[in-house]
């Protein structure tokens, strides 16, 4: 069973959302909006962006194991967008989708 999102009002009478596992557990709160329109637009691109969304480490070097790499802290001008590509140096390819098939897979034959 899929989360689901559920939209009220806070105590400033302003519409948010938020987004709750399948036993209940509040995974995430939207910040204000003025109407329903302006937080079904959110919801929306919730859902279009959450699915490829990027992680990027911005936890301290003090956390991190030994073995584990050195975070890589991005500036907040450069913290990427829904349709933004970013990835940092270090883990280059670590969360980067395909966006065309892999060259040198043969094409299906049909006969």
């Amino acid at each position: 069973m899929a989360g689901k999102f559920e939209v009220f009002l806070d105590s400033d009478s302003h519409f948010k959302f938020r987004l709750t596992a399948p036993d209940g557990t509040v995974m995430a709160v939207s910040g204000a909006f003025e109407d329903k329109a302006a937080v079904a637009a959110g919801i929306a691109a919730v859902r279009e962006c959450a699915g490829t969304g990027l992680v990027t480490d911005l936890c301290p070097a003090a956390n991190v194991s030994p073995t584990a790499p050195a975070p890589v802290l991005v500036p907040a001008q450069l913290k990427p967008g829904c349709g933004d590509q970013f990835v940092p140096a270090t883990r280059a390819h670590t969360f980067v989708m395909a966006k065309a098939p892999r060259r040198g897979v043969a094409a299906p034959r049909w006969t």
